[in-house]
């Protein structure tokens, strides 16, 4: 193999199944679209366009009669992720309606020390949901640690990577690794292993008529 060619992943060599769910069978977990994404010190690149799509997802699942579960990271006061600041509230194209569950994590994995298993048990009382659709921000954090928190917890991850965004890092070598190229080996990462990872919204919802 050439050092230009993708080895398999562990999902291919171990048998798990890639298909996506049908969305109307999924919960939906939106994770940490908190306003501190947008602008200021956590600003992340390419965050507008990713809300954008978490919207239509949001759209799309709501239309499907999915579940919907949002997840905010709060990190208390003075913080960039006080909840109970405007800096930290969830942004309005992806804001809950009505009934949409909120669950409030404190760790990048938002099943950790939260009520999330809990809350996502309860929409299984009509049958097993074990597919949950993820996208939310940082890509390399929360959507991260979800994904495998969901695969420990015997649920079946998959990540629309358009409806999520990370930020720039400094690598290891004292250059700076570009946002994109950490948004893509985050879900190469997840890929090989923890979940499926679709690159659009219209991946799993099928092509949006337009309109004449």
């Amino acid at each position: 193999m050439s050092m230009q060619e993708a080895s398999a992943t562990l999902r291919t060599v171990i048998g798990l199944d890639g298909t996506p769910p049908r969305l109307a069978d999924a919960t939906v977990v939106l994770i940490d679209y908190q306003s501190t994404y947008r602008e200021g010190v956590m600003a992340l690149d390419g965050a507008e366009p990713a809300l954008a799509a978490a919207a239509q997802l949001l759209a799309a699942a709501r239309a499907a009669g999915a579940p919907v579960v949002h997840v905010v990271n709060d990190g208390g006061p003075g913080t960039p992720y006080d909840v109970r600041a405007e800096i930290g509230a969830i942004s309005a194209p992806v804001a809950p309606a009505a009934g949409e569950p909120v669950v409030v994590k404190t760790f990048p994995d938002a099943f950790h020390g939260t009520e999330l298993a809990r809350v996502l048990a309860g929409f299984d009382a009509d049958g097993p949901r074990r597919d949950l659709v993820l996208a939310g921000f940082m890509t390399h954090m929360c959507v991260a640690a979800a994904a495998q928190g969901a695969f420990r917890e015997g649920r079946r991850p998959t990540v629309v990577a358009e409806a999520c965004a990370t930020r720039p890092l400094p690598g290891p070598n004292g250059r700076t690794v570009p946002a994109a190229q950490l948004h893509a080996a985050a879900l190469a990462t997840i890929g090989d292993l923890y979940g499926t990872v679709l690159a659009e919204v219209a991946d799993l919802t099928g092509p949006v008529p337009q309109k004449i």
